[in-house]
């Protein structure tokens, strides 16, 4: 019988709770400092010790994985702390599609797979001498918000750039991706596209709170002045959204433009589940800025469903639970090959 195995960190809890509850066996791959967390949970059934996550790529941890015929659901944790190349070399199946994470972690390829889906997508400003309006500036990969700021100016991205270099979390320009401010309400869609049934389903939406630009927002404008402060974005957690219904068929059709685009830029698309990033403006308007191409912390609140998996699902249905259920219904019909990389 197939196993499913994660990495101990972002959303494994969910994940190996909803492969649990469809039978199957769960494999923590787990760090020695957070050992004592998941110890506590009983849906665990083994846990893989390891000093770092690259561990895991050893001959030792990879035999244990192929001996439980495990598929490894990957996460941003797997995207923010290893390479493209190391991702890559993984030997067990990788649910989803392993080659598209390259596409996540690599801005340029980011912004040529969101034009391809037809999405509405924030200026990118080339240069920072460019900059003649409110722009953001990220960091490459899954870094959480981590080191992303605002600039009005050259002066300012300049000034703001080099805290980043001597706080050692970017080593130049080359470390960042510039892009237009886009002011609305943040909006984080939750995908499922089954290979299997060639079917999209929306699965929840959820809002980010990001540290500590949001208490930025309680401090008065005057108070402001003067602070020689970069706000931060890293994100803490996440709360659910519902949104008006007279937006759902946009939604729909956005994920199926992106399962398409994928499926022709990069092979065998876009499978399992993603999220599209962004926000809606004073039109309602939608602005996609991100896309993560594998399960997103935000699905964490939805651990017994959202009201669109209700929609769909006249059970508790996570994001977790459905790869899980994924993963058995092409084990059963030995179609694993189509649901992994």
């Amino acid at each position: 019988m197939v196993s499913v195995a994660t990495l101990g960190s972002h959303c494994a809890l969910q994940v190996l709770k909803g492969a649990k509850d469809e039978g199957l066996k769960t494999i923590l791959i787990s760090e020695k400092k957070r050992e004592r967390l998941y110890k506590r949970f009983d849906f665990i059934d083994e846990i893989i010790l390891v000093d770092s996550f690259e561990e895991f790529l050893d001959n030792k941890s990879t035999s244990i994985l192929e001996k439980n015929d495990a598929v490894l659901i990957p996460h941003g944790t797997l995207i923010a702390q290893m390479s493209t190349k190391q991702i890559e070399s993984i030997k067990i199946p990788v649910f989803g599609n392993k080659w598209i994470l390259k596409w996540e972690s690599d801005r340029e390829l980011k912004q040529q797979l969101m034009l391809e889906s037809k999405l509405n997508v924030p200026q990118q400003i080339p240069t920072p001498n460019k900059i003649n309006q409110l722009v953001i500036a990220k960091r490459h990969g899954a870094a959480g918000g981590k080191g992303y700021f605002l600039a009005s100016s050259e002066k300012d991205y300049i000034k703001k750039r080099d805290i980043l270099i001597q706080q050692g979390l970017i080593k130049g320009d080359s470390d960042l991706y510039i892009q237009e401010y886009v002011m609305g309400v943040l909006a984080y869609l939750q995908f499922f596209y089954s290979p299997l049934q060639d079917k999209l389903e929306f699965f929840g939406v959820d809002k980010r709170h990001e540290s500590d630009i949001e208490g930025l927002a309680r401090i008065p404008a005057s108070e402001q002045i003067g602070m020689d402060y970069i706000s931060s974005f890293n994100v803490i957690g996440n709360s659910p959204m519902v949104l008006r219904e007279s937006l759902l068929d946009e939604v729909y059709q956005m994920g199926e433009r992106f399962v398409s685009a994928s499926q022709r830029l990069v092979k065998p698309g876009m499978n399992g589940p993603f999220c599209i990033e962004g926000v809606y403006d004073q039109n309602g308007k939608f602005w996609s800025f991100e896309f993560s191409a594998r399960i997103v912390a935000g699905t964490n609140i939805y651990m017994e469903g959202s009201p669109y998996s209700t929609l769909l699902y006249d059970e508790p249905m996570s994001m977790g639970r459905r790869m899980a259920r994924e993963i058995k219904k092409a084990a059963k019909q030995k179609k694993l090959d189509k649901v992994t990389t």
